[in-house]
C-alpha cells in the first residue's frame, strides 16, 4: 500500500505515535507535514520546535519529502496552509495531537477540563474544518480521529480525557455520513501504545509491548484510497485489532397513558437490560420505529401493577433547562413522586439567543397548584455553581440533577462556523460538567447521589449536519461513565438516556404529527426510576420514547492477534480484515481494564520463527541461566496450615480449612507457592546478571503452580530452583525461575514457575521467549456471564496475616517502604490475592477436594490494597476453570489470563457433579416444600393457576457445588411442584438460576429480584414477564418457610 503523491498531516508528531505515524508514510512515498507545538504531555511550558525539526531531518535523511509545522491544533487552519504551500494539496489527517490532565472529578479544576477538551476536541473539529473544503473539492480524504478506552468506556479520574475522547467518535460518526459521497471517509481508532502520556497509567514492562509499530499498519490501511471503511471505531495495541458496534436490547413497551411511572418501569427493569431477547445493531438515527413503537404502546391493554410507588420524598432535585418540552415533564414528573425541585431555565431559543424567567416561572407554577415544592433558577447551566447554589438556598441539599438543557446550531459541515461549534458544544458538554463538578463534593459528603445525563441518538449513531452536536452528546456517554465509577462506592449512581420526543429542538426536523405524537411525558418515567433508591443501575446508556426503552452497550469482535516478534504491516491487516470485523464471537467489555485484558493476552503471541531470530543468548541470559541455587527446606506443621489458609481468607466456620482434628482437614492447594518461596527470597541473586539491580523495581507478574499430588498439611520439605528465561522486554527484564518442591520420601510435590519484572533492566537483547504450556497459557474469558462469581472483602490487616507465611517484604507493612514504591499505604500481596481466588475455584469447583486441583497460573495486572473487595469471576471451559479477579471498590482487574485446570478423573470427597436431592443440604427445600403446601391449601387452587400461566424450572446451587432442581407447574392442569426438572421432558416458559442463599433471600423478601438480576446473583432465561409473578409464588409458602 503505496501514498506516493498525498500530503499527510500529522498532529502531535514529535514522538512516540506521532512520530511513528510521520515516519511511516514518509516511507511509502507520502509528503508529510509534521506537527508538533513541542510542549509536555500536560499541555503546559512554552513552545519548543526541536521535536518536529528532528522528525523532518529523519525523513529527509531517509530520502522522504517532510515539512515541519509548530502551530497550536486549535489554529488549523495554519497547519493545513502549511500542507498547501509546501505540497499543493492535502489528502489525509491523522488527528493525534493531546495532553492529560488526570485528576479524580472531585479535584478537577476548570482548567483541566478546559485545556484537555480544546486541544483534543477543539483542535481536532479546526484542523479537520480547516481541510474539508479542500477534500470536498478534490473528491478524495481520509481522516483518523484518535478516541482510547477511557472514552469507550468511561475510567476513574479521567473526566476529562473520556469524555473528550467519545467526542471525538462522535465528530467521526457525524462527518462520515457527510463526507462519504465525495470518498472522503472518516475512521476512529483507540490505540494503547506507548508515548509521553501512557508511560504515567502503564509500568515499564507492559510498555515493553506496546510499541506505536503495532498501531500505525492499522492507521495506514484505514487511509489507502482502496479502503472503504467509514465511521467505524477500532480498538488495538501490542498486535491486536478489533472493532466495536452499539448493540441494543430489544427492550420493553409500555401503554402510553397516565398509568406509565417510574413505578411501572420498576416492574420491567430486567426485561429491558435483558439483551438476550432479539438484539439490534442500528447503524443510524433512523432504524429505529418510533411511531410503530407508539402504536404498539397505544394498543397495550394495560401497563402491569406497580407492588409500591417510588417516592422521592426528602430529596431535592435539580432539572437543567425544564422551561418546557422534556425538561418540564422531568421537573413535573419528580415533584409529583415528592421531590423539591429546582427548575432551571433560561429561556433562550432553541438555538440558544434570547433570555426570559416566563419559562421557568410558569413550571414552578405548575408544580405549587398540585401541592409541591419548586423554585426558579434563571442562569446558564456553564454557571453550575449558581444552579446548585439555589438548591442549597432553597432547600437545604441537593440529591438529583437531570442535565437536559441544550440548544441546536445544525449546519453541514462545511458551513459551520466556530460560533456553531462552541455554543453547542459548551451548553451541552461543558454545561453537563459545570453543574455536576458543582452538585458532586455535596453527593459524596452525603454519600448518595442520583445523575441523569441527556445525550441523544445522534451522540450515538451520528447524523448529517450534527458534527458539533453529535460530539457534544458523545461526550456526555463517556462523562457519565466516567463518573459513574467515581461515584459508585459512594451510593452515587450516574445514567445516560438518549430520548425521542416532540420538543422545541425536534421540532426543526420532525414533522408536527409526529412531534405531537412523541410526547415528552413518555421519556420522564424512566427518569423518575434513575432518580429513585430503588434503580439498581450505574453507567447505563438507555434510548427511549413513545413507551419503549432499551439499554445500548458496546459489543466487540475477538479481533486478531498478530505476532508481537514479527513487524505488523497493513497488508498484514487486510488479509485478515474479515476476521478483525467478525461479531460472531463477540465480547462485551464494560470498562478499560477489561477491554485492556485483551491487548494483554496478546503479549505472549509469538511466531515460532520471530524476526530477526536470536542466534545464541546474551551475556546476561547466560549468567542467568547459570546461577546456581541452594536447595532450601521448610518444615511445617498444622499450625502453618492453618495459618495460610486465614491467611487468605478463610473463616472459622470453615472448619476444613481451620481446625486440624476436621476429618477433611486440608491446605488450600495454592500454599505450593510458600515452599518454595523461601528459595526465591534467598536463593536468587539477581545483582549477578542485572549489575544495576534494584529490588524496588521488581515486579511479581505472573505465577504458575502445578501439583503432582495433593499438599500434606505437615511435612518436612526441600525445594530446588533454577532460571529458565529472561527476556527483554524493551526497558525492563523478565526472569522465569522454576522450582520443584519434593517430601522427605523424594517424591515430587509440586513445581512453580515465578515471573518477575525488573524495571530499567532490559535493553540486553536475545530470545522473545516460547511457548511453555499452561504457564503461559492466554486464558482468555469466554463472552458469556461467568458461570459462578464469588466476592470476598479482605480485611484491613490481612498483608498483616499473610506475611507470617514467609513474604516478609516490607512493602506490605511499613508505610515508608510502601511510600518508597509509590503506594500511600502498604499493598496486599500479590501472592495473597492469588491464594483468595485459588481458594474461590477450589471451593466452587473442586469442592474443597484438593485432588481435583491440578494447576493454576495468573498475571498479576494490578495491586490491592488491604481492607478492599476481591470478586472471582469464573467459566469452566472443559478441565479449566478460567477467571478474573477484580477489585470491586475500583472496578480495576487486579488478575487476569487465570485458570485453574481440573483433575478430570478424581472424585470428591465433599461434593458431586451429580444433581443433589431434596435431601442434601438445601436450605431452598423448606421453601419449595412450603410453596407446595400453599398451593394445596389456596382456595381457589385452579384460578391461581391460570392467572399465573407459565412453567418454571429453578436451579439451586449451594456452597459445595451441588445442584438442586425444582419444578414450579403454574401452567398445565391443576399445577405442582416437584423436585427435578420439568416432567416429560417440557421446555420451560422461565428458567431460574441461583444460588441457595441468595433464593432463601428472595424468598424471605430481603432480595429485590431487580437487583439480583442486575448485580448477576439471579440469571433468568425466557418468559421475563412471568417473572413478575415470582413473589405471588413465593408468598404461597408460609413465613416460617420462606425464611
Amino acid at each position: 500500500m503505496r501514498f506516493d503523491g498525498r500530503t499527510v498531516i500529522v498532529t502531535g508528531a514529535g514522538g512516540g505515535l506521532g512520530k511513528a505515524y510521520a515516519l511511516w508514510y514518509a516511507s511509502r512515498g507520502a509528503n508529510v507535514v509534521v506537527n508538533d507545538l513541542g510542549i509536555a504531555r500536560t499541555g503546559e511550558g512554552g513552545a519548543d520546535h526541536k521535536a518536529a525539526d528532528v522528525v523532518v531531518r529523519e525523513i529527509q535523511a531517509a530520502g522522504g519529502k517532510a515539512v515541519a509545522n509548530y502551530d497550536s491544533v486549535e489554529n488549523g487552519e495554519a497547519i493545513v496552509a502549511t500542507a498547501l504551500q509546501a505540497f499543493g494539496a492535502v489528502h489525509i489527517i491523522i488527528n493525534n495531537a493531546g495532553i492529560l490532565r488526570d485528576v479524580s472529578f472531585a479535584r478537577m479544576s476548570d482548567a483541566d477540563w478546559d485545556l484537555v477538551h480544546a486541544v483534543h476536541v477543539r483542535g481536532a473539529y479546526r484542523v479537520t474544518h480547516a481541510a474539508w473544503p479542500h477534500m470536498l473539492k478534490q473528491g478524495y480524504g481520509r481522516v483518523i480521529n484518535t478516541a482510547s478506552a477511557a472514552g469507550i468506556y468511561g475510567n476513574f479520574g479521567q473526566a476529562n480525557y473520556a469524555s473528550a475522547k467519545l467526542a471525538l467518535h462522535g465528530l467521526t460518526m457525524a462527518l462520515a455520513r457527510e463526507g462519504e459521497r465525495k470518498n472522503v471517509l472518516v475512521n476512529t481508532i483507540a490505540p494503547v501504545a506507548a508515548s509521553r502520556m501512557t508511560e504515567t497509567v502503564l509500568p515499564p514492562e507492559i510498555l515493553a509491548n506496546m510499541k506505536p509499530d503495532f498501531i500505525v499498519p492499522l492507521v495506514g490501511y484505514l487511509t489507502h484510497e482502496s479502503v472503504k471503511e467509514n465511521g467505524s471505531i477500532f480498538e488495538c495495541g501490542a498486535g491486536w485489532v478489533s472493532q466495536l458496534r452499539r448493540q441494543r436490547g430489544e427492550g420493553a413497551v409500555f401503554k402510553a397513558d397516565p398509568s406509565f411511572t417510574a413505578a411501572t418501569v420498576a416492574t420491567k427493569f430486567p426485561e429491558i437490560m435483558d439483551y438476550d431477547r432479539k438484539p439490534q445493531y442500528p447503524a443510524s438515527i433512523m432504524e429505529t420505529d418510533w411511531v410503530g413503537l407508539l402504536e404498539t404502546a397505544r394498543g397495550m391493554a394495560a401497563n402491569p401493577p406497580a407492588a409500591a410507588g417510588i417516592t422521592l420524598q426528602g430529596k431535592v432535585a435539580l432539572v437543567t433547562g425544564a422551561g418546557a418540552g422534556l425538561g418540564r415533564a422531568h421537573a413535573l414528573t419528580l415533584a409529583k413522586m415528592g421531590a423539591k425541585v429546582v427548575v432551571n431555565d433560561l429561556g433562550v431559543s432553541h438555538t440558544g439567543q434570547g433570555t426570559s424567567s416566563r419559562a421557568a416561572d410558569a413550571v414552578v407554577a405548575e408544580i405549587k397548584a398540585m401541592g409541591g415544592e419548586a423554585v426558579a433558577n434563571y442562569d446558564s447551566v456553564e454557571h453550575g455553581d449558581k444552579l446548585v447554589a439555589t438548591a442549597l438556598q432553597a432547600f437545604g441539599g441537593i440529591h438529583i440533577v437531570v442535565n437536559n438543557a441544550g440548544i441546536l446550531r445544525d449546519k453541514s459541515f462545511a458551513r459551520m462556523s466556530d460560533a456553531d461549534w462552541d455554543l453547542v458544544y459548551n451548553i451541552h458538554l461543558r454545561g453537563t460538567y459545570k453543574v455536576l463538578k458543582a452538585a458532586w463534593p455535596h453527593m459524596l459528603k452525603q454519600q448518595y447521589g442520583r445523575i441523569i445525563n441527556t445525550t441523544s441518538a445522534v451522540g450515538i449513531y451520528g447524523n448529517f449536519g450534527q458534527a458539533n452536536y453529535a460530539a457534544a452528546k458523545a461526550g456526555i456517554i463517556a462523562l457519565s461513565n466516567s463518573l459513574a465509577q467515581e461515584g459508585g462506592r459512594k451510593n452515587i449512581l450516574v445514567n445516560t438516556i438518549a430520548p425521542n420526543a416532540g420538543t422545541r429542538m425536534t421540532a426543526t426536523i420532525m414533522p408536527p404529527d409526529m412531534v405531537e405524537a412523541l410526547k415528552p411525558e413518555y421519556i420522564s418515567p424512566l427518569v423518575g426510576f434513575l432518580a429513585s433508591e430503588k434503580c439498581p443501575a450505574t453507567g447505563q446508556l438507555f434510548e427511549v420514547g413513545s413507551g419503549w426503552m432499551a439499554p445500548v452497550r458496546w459489543q466487540r469482535t475477538q479481533g486478531v492477534g498478530f505476532p508481537i516478534n514479527r513487524a505488523l504491516t497493513p497488508e498484514a491487516i487486510a488479509a485478515r480484515w474479515s476476521d478483525v470485523t467478525n461479531f460472531g464471537r463477540a465480547t462485551f467489555p464494560t470498562n478499560a481494564q477489561e477491554s485492556f485484558g485483551a491487548v494483554q493476552a496478546n503479549f505472549d503471541n509469538k511466531a515460532s520463527s520471530p524476526s530477526p531470530p536470536s542466534s545464541s543468548d546474551p551475556e546476561p541470559v547466560r549468567l542467568a541461566k547459570s546461577q546456581k541455587m541452594d536447595k532450601h527446606e521448610y518444615v511445617y506443621t498444622h499450625r502453618e496450615s492453618i495459618l495460610y489458609n486465614l491467611g487468605i481468607g478463610a473463616k472459622r466456620e470453615e472448619l476444613p480449612l481451620v481446625y486440624e482434628n476436621d476429618e477433611h482437614f486440608a491446605v488450600v492447594p495454592t500454599f505450593g507457592v510458600i515452599p518454595a518461596f523461601g528459595l526465591m527470597m534467598a536463593g536468587v541473586r539477581f545483582d549477578q546478571f542485572l549489575p544495576d539491580f534494584n529490588p524496588m523495581m521488581l515486579l511479581h507478574g505472573e505465577q504458575y503452580l502445578e501439583l503432582k499430588r495433593p499438599l500434606p498439611t505437615s511435612g518436612k520439605l526441600s525445594t530446588e530452583g533454577r532460571i529458565i528465561e529472561m527476556l527483554d522486554k524493551g526497558k525492563a527484564a523478565s526472569v522465569v525461575i522454576a522450582t520443584k518442591t519434593y517430601d522427605e520420601q523424594g517424591q515430587l510435590l509440586c513445581e512453580n514457575q515465578f515471573t518477575n519484572f525488573i524495571r530499567g533492566a532490559g535493553g540486553f537483547g536475545g530470545s522473545k521467549g516460547r511457548d511453555r504450556g499452561a504457564a503461559t497459557a492466554l486464558n482468555q474469558p469466554p463472552s458469556r456471564p461467568a458461570d459462578k462469581i464469588v466476592r470476598e472483602k479482605t480485611t484491613a490487616e490481612q498483608a498483616a496475616l499473610y506475611r507470617l507465611s514467609g513474604d516478609w517484604n516490607p512493602l506490605h507493612i511499613d508505610p515508608s517502604m510502601s511510600a518508597a514504591g509509590g503506594f500511600e499505604v502498604p499493598i496486599l500481596h500479590g501472592l495473597c490475592s492469588f491464594g483468595i481466588a485459588g481458594k474461590h475455584v477450589f471451593q466452587a469447583f473442586c469442592h474443597n477436594d484438593p485432588a481435583r486441583f491440578k494447576s493454576i497460573k495468573v498475571r498479576f495486572a494490578k495491586h490491592v490494597f488491604p481492607g478492599e473487595t476481591l470478586e472471582t469471576h469464573m467459566w469452566k471451559e472443559g478441565n479449566k476453570v478460567v477467571f478474573i479477579v477484580k477489585v470491586v471498590e475500583r472496578d480495576a482487574v487486579v488478575i487476569s489470563n487465570a485458570a485453574v485446570e481440573l483433575h478430570p478423573s478424581a472424585t470428591a470427597t465433599s461434593g458431586s457433579d451429580a444433581p443433589a436431592s431434596a435431601s442434601g443440604n438445601f436450605a431452598s427445600t423448606t421453601v419449595f416444600q412450603g410453596i407446595r403446601d400453599g398451593l394445596d391449601a389456596a382456595s381457589d387452587r385452579a384460578g391461581l393457576v391460570k392467572k399465573t400461566g407459565g412453567l418454571i424450572a429453578f436451579e439451586i446451587t449451594n456452597d459445595a457445588g451441588q445442584t438442586l432442581h425444582y419444578t414450579v407447574d403454574m401452567k398445565n392442569g391443576a399445577g405442582a411442584v416437584y423436585e427435578g426438572a420439568p416432567k416429560n421432558g417440557a421446555k420451560p416458559d422461565l428458567a431460574i438460576s441461583v444460588s441457595d442463599a441468595n433464593f432463601g433471600l428472595l424468598a424471605a423478601g430481603k432480595l429485590s429480584p431487580q437487583k439480583a438480576f442486575m448485580s448477576r446473583k439471579i440469571k433468568v432465561k425466557g418468559n421475563l414477564m412471568l417473572a413478575n409473578k415470582l413473589d405471588a409464588i413465593m408468598k404461597l409458602a408460609k413465613p416460617s418457610a420462606r425464611m
